[in-house]
């Protein structure tokens, strides 16, 4: 496993998702957050996103579900946009003239093109090592934050093993961590 962690307690992971909300205020940096923590998606994948994949310019309203073919594996994709993404999403618009074919994570500078990942990587680190002093955190961080608060909240592993493309259980327990927090539960808990 590399170093990547998910935000595992739920005080910082709060403290993260309103970093760029209270602490820091950027719309475009919150949704960023808000997008990754709640579509598990890949950062490239949510760099390539437009405005018509989120939003429906003719009903003026936001998508139900964002259809991805995901990057990595081409294997396409469908994930409900929760109340949490789409408010963030609606923040930022409201700061924007947006169009359809537009990015949604672009330069402050050039609206036409999107975010590069080593920009959004800086946005995240910033986040988590001012607000919570913590490293080990990166773009990936908030897909694997999504499926550990998953699985604690009791989402069967087949279903997040589905939603990671893994092959087995044991990928899925290690990739989020949970492996370890398992072996630490043992030794701390031991009684002699």
């Amino acid at each position: 496993m590399g170093t990547t962690q998910p935000i595992r307690e739920k005080e910082q992971l709060r403290i993260f998702m309103n970093y760029y909300k209270e602490m820091q205020p950027h719309p475009r940096n919150q949704a960023l957050i808000m997008l990754g923590l709640h579509t598990a998606l890949r950062i490239s994948d949510i760099l390539a996103l437009k405005w018509e994949d989120v939003y429906d310019f003719s009903n003026h309203a936001f998508q139900k579900h964002l259809f991805i073919k995901e990057a990595k594996t081409g294997k396409q994709t469908v994930i409900a946009l929760n109340n949490h993404a789409e408010h963030a999403l609606s923040l930022y618009m409201n700061t924007r003239n947006v169009l359809p074919g537009e990015y949604i994570f672009t330069k402050n500078t050039d609206h036409t093109k999107p975010l590069h990942r080593s920009q959004a990587y800086r946005i995240i680190c910033h986040a988590a090592e001012d607000a919570l002093h913590i490293e080990h955190i990166s773009c990936h961080s908030l897909r694997k934050t999504f499926g550990y608060h998953a699985w604690k909240q009791g989402t069967p592993p087949a279903l997040l093993m589905d939603i990671y493309n893994h092959s087995s259980y044991r990928v899925t327990k290690r990739y989020l961590g949970i492996e370890q927090d398992e072996k630490d539960d043992i030794f701390l808990k031991i009684e002699m």
